[in-house]
Formats: structure tokens, sequence, C-alpha cells
């Protein structure tokens, strides 16, 4: 095989994959925007629960090391 050839398979091995990926984006069932928006709202709900829990955490935490500490030092 020359490197003509050689050049020319590995450009069809990739228009192949492009129209490959072009075939299976057509396949994709895009959600409609109301799914969007509520998958949204768990999303940024769900995060402002857990970024309250990790602060509580924190402060206790943080709570429990000064009051060790006091009680070593003091």
């Amino acid at each position: 095989m020359a490197a003509n050839e050689k050049g020319k398979a590995k450009q069809s091995g990739i228009g192949a994959f492009f129209k490959g990926v072009r075939t299976e984006f057509s396949k994709i069932i895009w959600p409609s925007r109301d799914t969007i928006i509520k998958q949204l709202a768990a999303v940024v709900c769900v995060t402002v629960i857990v970024g309250l829990l990790i602060v509580a955490i924190d402060f206790g935490a943080q709570n429990l090391i000064d009051a060790l500490v006091k009680i070593n030092a003091g």
C-alpha cells in the first residue's frame, strides 16, 4: 500500500467516524424545555442543601476542635 493509499484509507475512516457520529446525534431524544427547567431546579435545590449540610458539619467540627483546644490549654 502506497503512502497516498494509506492517507485515503485514513480519511475515509475519519469520514466514516463523523458520519456515524452524525447518525447517532440524530437518534438522540432531546429533553423538552419544561424537563430541563425541572431538572435544573432539582440540581440547584440539592446543591444548596448539600452546601448547607457541609457548612453545618464544618461549623460543628470547628467548634469541637476549639473546645478540645481550650480543654488542653486550660
